[in-house]
């Protein structure tokens, strides 16, 4: 008696060290390739965006497709900060010829892409600011295997994320 279970512990044993920690291993390699994909894809975006000055629906849609070849659902959150230039006087006792400050007012993602959908372009100028985060939204193996084994992470945790911003560089208004 002592011997069968022994034996039947001793293939449990085996069996999650064949299968289980391979799997695991696997699904994280994937995971990391996952992020290095939305990563790479967040930082073009960004970068082509700052560096043509145009926001187009089909840089979005191309970005969007090319996060979610990896098979994972993304939230993709994006923000525009434009430059609203103040060049009036602002007069204080302290410095009576200092000139307006520049103030920044932001455009969030649901903005952005109504006014996207609308004009299937938005142009920006140089001193705007742009910026894209990307996390996934649905539970990866790697992830699921994780709660299985260690409870270590939770339903509204995250594993593949990415977030690129800077300031446009060059003029999209009259090109």
């Amino acid at each position: 008696m002592g011997d069968t279970l022994m034996t039947v512990v001793a293939i449990a044993l085996a069996a999650v060290l064949m299968f289980v920690f391979p799997l695991m291993t696997m699904s994280d390699r994937t995971d990391d390739v996952s992020q290095l994909t939305v990563k790479t894809a967040t930082t073009e975006f960004v970068d082509d965006v700052r560096t043509t000055g145009k926001l187009t629906m089909d840089k979005y849609s191309k970005f969007i497709e090319s996060i979610s070849a990896t098979g994972n659902s993304y939230d993709v959150e994006m923000e525009l900060k434009v430059l609203d230039e103040n060049p009036g006087k602002k007069t204080t006792q302290a410095e009576p010829n200092k000139i307006g400050e520049n103030v920044y007012y932001s455009m969030y993602t649901s903005q952005i892409l109504d006014e996207l959908q609308n004009k299937k372009t938005r142009s920006l100028k140089e001193g705007d600011i742009f910026s894209a985060s990307v996390k996934n939204t649905n539970s990866t193996l790697s992830q699921q295997l994780k709660n299985f084994f260690y409870s270590v992470t939770g339903n509204d945790t995250y594993t593949i994320a990415a977030e690129h911003a800077g300031m446009v560089t060059a003029n999209g208004i009259g090109k």
